[in-house]
């Protein structure tokens, strides 16, 4: 028996008009979407491109950069054998820590010998001191002995008018006389060379000898107080493998580096094309490959005198008939504001870009 027809208002029929679009509905959402279509892409691309125009050439970035710090080579004042050593590698110190000590018997015995050569000097001059006093006595008991004499020369001279008196008598008087000059000479002499030798150089009112001892025992105390290497700052130690208890060191000879860890700042090495708009001051953006997601600020503290070619141990030689132009590129010092969050290891790769402002 055949089936019969639905009739009209039940409720399959209604479902099916539910289903179905209402062509108003279609149309009038065909009618909102043509001038979006028509106006809103246009406007889009053309702001796109806006932005574009207006921040072309601002930003210049390069990953020829690398985190910098100061690194101090740290070498003894004096040579010899290391007794202790007081650091290990990678190890924070503070200005003033000792870091090793060399044996410092040697320098005390010299420092004894400076002592014993200043007391050696003190007698010396003491004794100087004590001359030149003998010297002026001797110099007024000749001048006693030439008034004599005189007195003694003009009687015999007034008796040898008269012929009262020999000959001999008379030259021996010539003679006295003669010899009391002579040896008021030699007395002068001799004082005058003790206040030379007592005598002060530099206006420091100490005798001449004393003074040289005096500068050996201060010389001597200052390398015996060498003896033990400090550290001249805040840092980190590194290359600690030459320190060795036992071995010898010589004096002005790097024994072991310390990186200033406070004053980090990236060496970014930008290409000379892109120099036009860039100035001191200007903002910078860091990106370190150590520390993904971790974004510094900095900015261009200096530029570059020279390219790095000009600085290298063998320039380039652009003179000869072999010459290619290469891109230079110019070290840029970027300074980083404030302390970063993660710590800055001297060599770090670095991505920096600067907002040059141009246009």
């Amino acid at each position: 028996m055949a089936d019969a027809d639905p009739k009209p208002g039940s409720a399959a029929e209604s479902q099916i008009a539910m289903d179905a679009p209402a062509p108003e509905q279609s149309a009038k959402r065909r009618s909102l979407m043509r001038p979006l279509l028509m106006f809103g892409l246009p406007l889009l691309i053309a702001l796109v491109a806006g932005y574009l125009y207006l921040t072309s050439g601002r930003y210049i970035s390069t990953d020829n950069a690398y985190v910098r710090q100061d690194v101090i080579s740290v070498s003894p004042d004096v040579s010899g054998r290391i007794v202790a050593v007081n650091v290990k590698e990678n190890q924070r110190i503070k200005a003033g820590d000792v870091l090793f000590q060399i044996d410092p018997e040697p320098y005390r015995i010299a420092l004894a010998q400076a002592n014993a050569d200043l007391a050696a000097a003190r007698v010396q001059v003491a004794t100087m001191a004590t001359d030149s006093s003998s010297a002026a006595a001797d110099i007024e008991s000749a001048r006693a002995e030439l008034t004599l004499a005189e007195a003694t020369y003009q009687r015999q001279n007034e008796l040898m008018k008269r012929g009262f008196t020999t000959r001999a008598s008379f030259d021996a008087a010539v003679q006295d006389v003669a010899a009391a000059r002579a040896k008021i000479a030699t007395g002068q002499a001799a004082a005058a060379r003790a206040r030379q030798q007592i005598g002060s150089g530099g206006g420091s009112g100490q005798p001449a000898a004393i003074q040289v001892a005096l500068a050996k025992r201060a010389q001597a105390a200052m390398n015996l107080e060498r003896t033990t290497v400090r550290a001249p700052s805040d840092g980190v130690v590194s290359q600690t493998s030459r320190l060795q208890v036992g071995n010898i060191t010589p004096s002005g000879v790097p024994a072991l580096s310390l990186v200033v860890s406070d004053q980090a700042w990236v060496e970014a090495n930008f290409k000379e094309t892109d120099l036009d708009h860039m100035r001191v001051g200007q903002a910078a953006e860091l990106e370190f490959d150590a520390y993904p997601g971790l974004k510094v600020h900095g900015r261009v503290q200096s530029i570059g005198a020279g390219t790095g070619s000009e600085f290298s141990v063998l320039p380039a030689q652009n003179a000869n008939g072999n010459w290619v132009k290469v891109t230079q590129r110019v070290p840029v010092r970027i300074a980083i504001n404030g302390k970063p969050p993660r710590v800055m290891i001297a060599g770090l790769s670095t991505d920096v870009r600067i907002d040059t402002g141009a246009r």
